[in-house]
């Protein structure tokens, strides 16, 4: 009996002192995680910079733009209150009703000296930042964590990815690596440094919660690394670091209902950021490739309605003429699947590939063109400035919601059409299928399941051909734009 009890009380002792070393431990582990943290701060913060831009406006909004672009939260009144008459970095809007001056104002943001393509000059270094911080400034200045102070100039501006090079004449400043960010995992440790509401060099943890975020329609190239370490105005232009003390990306915008950070930021891949500073530094400006075509995503919808099983590639919905893509016999319908034998995965992630291929290069596409595969040789061509990668009588069709009419010379010049190519479409039933799949007035028809329908009685023809089916395939153009779109009731 005596000797059972004598091995109980050992047991509950082992216990309690396993427990004991367990928790220490964790302690332990969590004093490790924050020494790397502080660690990755002491290493990165030297190189991160504040910076201060004077500029003038004459719209009566601030050129140097927030995420939330020009519809801000709360009042003037409402930042006035609690934040007097200056915040800096965020620009007020004019009172209702009152006419737009120009006037001076003062903006703010973060940025990061960065090893370049050749290394550290020996007369000056590089800063990576944000368009949006020094879009229009007259007068820039820089100020790092030891006091220094320097009065910088823009390299190079690229407002379509949101990404600026400045520099500054001084050869002993400390640089960033910029690390590979395709090979950044979901889950990762990730630090954010910055200038939140001119808060010098404040640090925020997090995680990579996504990548490859296209579409957001923040900028027109898009690829961001969503995280959700704090990011708040004024972090604008700062480093993501990963616990290397690497560069993954640019941190960038947040989405925010409140104005303040919400959980959910997002910063440019340190890789679109590479290959954009590295070409404004040795150009000025960003040389983009182009094809020639309009694409769009698949669904389930488009994809059954072309017969195939995957989701994988985009549809190309409009080819345009003497184009690199129409020369190499890419057609309206063809499902891009790879570029360059990698998997194509979304129309942002094809849009930067191609953007970011070198004018003249010759790449490989794989298609898939009525239930074949082939491979297709483009030579990427330029992409211009302004170029972007177009009496009768109306017959309802109510099982669809929608009324068309015949183009006129008239409606043809009006609608930016043409006579014999589709109908128009005059009137959409609130409610209808039509209706909640986008389609508006005015919008084109040219095909109804891959037919083209030049008039009323065409498109009543291939309507009653089709509709019992309850699905359709349209191939639409509004503004110049050609699409497919799925009608599914």
């Amino acid at each position: 009996m005596k000797k059972n009890l004598f091995i109980t009380l050992l047991w509950i002792v082992c216990l309690i002192t396993a427990s004991t070393h367990a928790s220490d431990d964790a302690i332990d582990n969590l004093r490790q995680t924050g020494k790397a943290f502080a660690s990755v701060a002491r290493a990165v913060s030297p190189s991160v910079v504040y910076i201060q831009v004077e500029g003038k406006t004459s719209s009566g909004s601030s050129p140097f733009s927030s995420p939330f672009k020009d519809e801000w939260p709360f009042s003037d009144d409402f930042f006035r209150h609690f934040f007097g008459d200056r915040l800096p970095g965020i620009p007020r809007m004019p009172p209702s009703g009152k006419p737009r001056e120009e006037r001076r104002i003062i903006g703010q943001g973060s940025g990061f000296v960065f090893t370049t393509k050749d290394k550290l000059l020996s007369d000056k270094a590089y800063i990576l930042t944000n368009n949006h911080v020094v879009e229009n400034a007259d007068k820039i200045r820089v100020r790092f964590q030891n006091g220094r102070e320097f009065e910088a100039k823009i390299t190079g501006r690229d407002p379509q990815s949101d990404i600026a090079v400045i520099e500054v004449e001084a050869s002993d400043l400390p640089a960033l690596p910029l690390a590979d960010s395709s090979e950044l995992e979901v889950g990762e440790w990730v630090v954010a440094i910055g200038n939140p509401f001119g808060l010098s060099h404040t640090l925020t943890v997090g995680v990579v919660s996504a990548k490859g975020r296209t579409s957001i329609g923040i900028n027109d190239y898009e690829d961001f690394i969503q995280t959700d370490a704090a990011i708040n105005p004024g972090n604008s232009g700062g480093p993501l670091v990963n616990l290397d003390g690497e560069v993954v990306g640019i941190n960038t915008a947040i989405f925010s209902r409140s104005g303040g950070y919400m959980g959910v930021g997002f910063a440019i891949p340190s890789n679109l950021a590479k290959a954009i500073a590295n070409q404004l530094i040795e150009k000025g400006e960003v040389t983009r490739g182009y094809l020639g075509i309009v694409i769009q995503q698949l669904t389930s919808d488009l994809a059954e309605s072309f017969g195939i099983d995957s989701l994988q590639g985009v549809l190309v919905s409009d080819v345009s003429k003497q184009s690199p893509a129409e020369k190499a016999g890419l057609r309206q319908g063809d499902i891009i699947e790879r570029f360059q034998g990698d998997p194509v995965k979304d129309v942002g992630n094809f849009r930067n590939r191609v953007a970011l291929t070198a004018p003249g290069s010759k790449i490989e596409l794989t298609i898939l063109r009525d239930g074949k595969r082939k491979t297709v040789e483009v030579t990427i061509g330029k992409l211009a400035k302004g170029q972007h990668l177009t009496e009768a009588t109306s017959e309802r069709a109510e099982d669809i919601g929608l009324t068309v009419q015949t183009l006129t010379p008239q409606l043809a010049e009006q609608f930016d059409a043409t006579v014999g190519e589709g109908v128009i479409v005059t009137e959409v039933r609130p409610g209808s299928v039509a209706a909640m799949a986008g389609i508006r007035q005015g919008t084109i028809i040219l095909q109804v399941d891959r037919k083209q329908v030049n008039s009323v009685d065409a498109f009543q023809q291939a309507i009653k051909e089709s509709i019992r089916n309850k699905r359709l395939l349209l191939l639409v153009r509004e503004g110049g734009i050609q699409r497919f779109v799925v009608l599914n009731w």
